[in-house]
């Protein structure tokens, strides 16, 4: 189930420093130097932390000019402690069989919920891709993003390494903005970066679009 990787996006929280940071920017978005002045710490020691709670999907972050801005993915906090829950008490393959079982003994009312967000889904891909599978552009919108992002990802192959020349490539093919795209995948959990090789996360660490408004 690729402990290490569970380990990793939950190491971002085992520091006080960036447990600190997170409470600020509970508060609303601030950048880098009102950290470092509410934190007394340097500038550089921030950009450190940063990264790391960026990686884990924990904050986002905007350029305006020179300056960098910080916000909490209150999402992704709350989701990444699920996906570790998931991923301690049942194996891939259980959860296949689980979502069978579901699927035989599902009633009816749920069944019909499945079926709305399947037609939301086609909906949002035949609008963002063309026919031949390009992204027209990158959705804005947090829930549509997911979307896309789970249909690229899930043409890539579970356990494989992949240099970062190769995840550009891949990302070339559908979109120019490699570089955007690459750091969405990090950003939420679709990937997996260690030293400029990325792979592929478990499933049960994707962000759920479905349970968002």
């Amino acid at each position: 189930m690729q402990l290490e990787k569970v380990v990793a996006y939950h190491k971002a929280l085992a520091d006080p420093t960036r447990i600190r940071m997170l409470i600020l920017l509970a508060d609303g978005e601030r950048n880098g130097l009102a950290l470092a002045e509410r934190l007394s710490l340097a500038p550089a020691t921030i950009t450190h932390h940063a990264a790391k709670l960026r990686e884990a999907g924990l904050i986002g972050e905007r350029r305006e000019k020179n300056a960098i801005y910080f916000s909490l993915n209150e999402y992704f906090l709350r989701d990444g402690a699920d996906a570790a829950m998931e991923l301690i008490l049942r194996s891939r393959a259980g959860a296949e069989r689980e979502e069978t079982d579901m699927d035989e003994s599902r009633p009816a009312e749920e069944q019909a919920r499945q079926e709305e967000l399947e037609k939301y889904r086609s909906a949002v891909l035949r609008s963002f891709f063309d026919r031949e599978g390009r992204l027209k552009s990158i959705p804005a919108q947090l829930k549509k993003k997911l979307v896309v992002l789970e249909q690229l990802a899930r043409k890539l192959e579970p356990g494989r390494k992949y240099p970062e020349k190769e995840i550009n490539a891949f990302i070339r093919e559908v979109h120019p903005d490699f570089a955007t795209l690459r750091r969405e995948f990090i950003m939420h959990q679709f990937l997996f970066r260690e030293k400029e090789v990325y792979e592929l996360n478990p499933v049960e660490m994707w962000p759920r679009w479905a349970e968002l408004s």
